[in-house]
């Protein structure tokens, strides 16, 4: 938790309050947390392109808490940062209520991940196994509510469902009754990887639900988020490898505009982006407008200024 970054941003009144652009009839646009990539500087360039509301990584509650190396590498933010969602992967409540109120002066709500599928969360208690243990959910999120004293501090769970779905609105409305601000439903099991997204069950879960439902999975363009978002009758749709394609998807662009890539570079520049994101982030970006040759030279590089070089040579950036 830089802070130089953190010193400027302490805002009681934070700009935009999610809970009521939920509430607000309009198709909400989110950036999905993503490890090592939905980081301060990719925040910034999604919220240039029409993101209304974008999650931190997943940040383990337990780490966070305990270690300032942590808090420092883990959560970088500044004010213009927000509505900002800080999402923990956490399996104790206690542990969970006190990275809560940490963030709490920077940040809109904290998220709970009960939905990564992957085999080391699931073997710490993290992620998608939480959605089979809702005494400890209602638990996280009670403890959170007691001790963060912001009225407006939001508290959210991004799920996925199981293969009977009656458990999972089951889930939902235990949720629902502990004061859960609103659910992200991911519309596969833990154990779908690419099988085609169930939107008819997060439709289900959202007609059983009077919180702000949020829906998730596969959505690569604008097109494809309202179609989504009529088709489950949602608040808003969240997006993550779509984004990670194409930063400005939400204003409309079927593909990485340049300007968009000139904008992740002064960003990235601008905050201090470590070599291997800011290259990392360019390939994903650039990869339905360059031929397999391009690819494989530009994927080479190994410095910041090689990447300008070639940038400036093919594209005139």
């Amino acid at each position: 938790m830089k802070s130089d970054c953190i010193r400027t941003t302490i805002c009681q009144e934070r700009k935009k309050d999610p809970i009521e652009m939920l509430h607000s009839g309009q198709l909400v646009k989110v950036c999905a947390p993503m490890v090592r990539y939905s980081k301060l500087a990719f925040r910034t360039l999604v919220r240039k392109y029409s993101c209304d509301l974008c999650y931190t990584p997943m940040i383990v509650a337990a780490d966070f808490v305990r270690s300032i190396k942590a808090r420092d590498s883990e959560f970088t933010t500044n004010q213009g940062d927000c509505p900002l969602i800080v999402q923990f992967a956490a399996n104790d409540a206690r542990l969970l209520s006190d990275a809560a109120r940490i963030v709490c002066p920077y940040a809109n709500g904290i998220d709970i991940n009960c939905g990564c599928p992957q085999r080391w969360a699931m073997a710490e208690g993290y992620g998608a196994c939480l959605i089979n243990k809702p005494e400890l959910v209602r638990d996280m999120v009670k403890q959170v509510r007691n001790q963060v004293e912001n009225p407006r501090f939001s508290v959210s769970i991004k799920i996925r469902i199981h293969d009977d779905l009656t458990r999972t609105v089951d889930l939902c409305r235990k949720a629902e009754a502990t004061g859960v601000s609103w659910i992200t439903v991911h519309g596969r099991t833990a154990e779908e990887r690419h099988q085609p997204v169930h939107y008819e069950a997060i439709k289900i879960i959202k007609e059983n639900m009077s919180i702000p439902v949020i829906a998730n999975g596969d959505i690569r363009n604008l097109k494809e988020a309202k179609n989504v978002w009529h088709i489950t009758g949602t608040d808003g749709v969240m997006v993550a490898r779509g984004l990670l394609a194409n930063p400005a998807m939400f204003a409309g662009y079927e593909e990485t505009p340049l300007k968009c890539i000139w904008d992740w570079v002064d960003i990235a520049l601008e905050l201090g982006t470590p070599y291997m994101c800011f290259h990392q982030h360019l390939m994903y970006m650039m990869e339905k407008i360059t031929s397999r040759q391009e690819k494989r030279v530009f994927n080479a590089l190994s410095s910041t200024s090689a990447v300008l070089d070639y940038l400036t040579d093919h594209y005139g950036i």
